[in-house]
């Protein structure tokens, strides 16, 4: 019965769903404002997703992993505190100017709560997989949210479109 327990568990763990949906809502924002990023910035539609899924990626590892990769980097900090302002200041300032300059605050949060809620409405109904495996099965929705997303039509052609019809 564990196929069972698998498929039922998007009904157990009904925040599991939502983090698909947000990963589809998320999708296709980014499908509808590729090609105005891809025009303002000069980067090629390859770069723009492979840097979108990068992101997803990166916030995927930092909420469901926070356990061990906190504890490395408290090991690395802990060696001095030369180290201790080196990495916070990297990070800081890195993350700073990667977020506000731009403009994916509002994304990589929305994302990053709909990972923790997931994660733990996971914990509550007693689904507790190891590191890696929750890596990829959250890995595993997300990514797959964002191509449905993407396969979406934009929600906004409609409606500038039918103005143009006259009759």
């Amino acid at each position: 019965m564990p196929i069972l327990r698998l498929l039922s568990l998007p009904v157990r763990a009904p925040l599991l769903t939502v983090l698909f949906l947000v990963a589809v809502v998320l999708g296709n924002h980014w499908q509808v404002v590729q090609p105005t990023f891809t025009s303002l910035y000069g980067v090629s539609s390859a770069w723009f997703w492979g840097l979108v899924l990068l992101q997803a990626e990166v916030v995927v590892v930092f909420c469901t992993m926070p356990d061990l990769l906190l504890r490395q980097v408290s090991m690395l900090m802990a060696s001095s505190r030369v180290m201790t302002l080196v990495v916070t200041l990297l990070v800081v300032i890195t993350s700073g100017i990667y977020l506000l300059k731009l403009n994916v605050l509002t994304d990589v949060l929305i994302l990053a709560s709909a990972l923790l809620l997931a994660r733990l409405d996971l914990i509550r109904i007693g689904v507790l997989p190891g590191a890696r495996t929750c890596l990829f099965l959250m890995s595993a929705v997300v990514t797959g949210g964002i191509v449905a997303g993407t396969l979406l039509p934009n929600p906004t052609a409609n409606l500038f479109a039918g103005g143009l019809i006259t009759t």
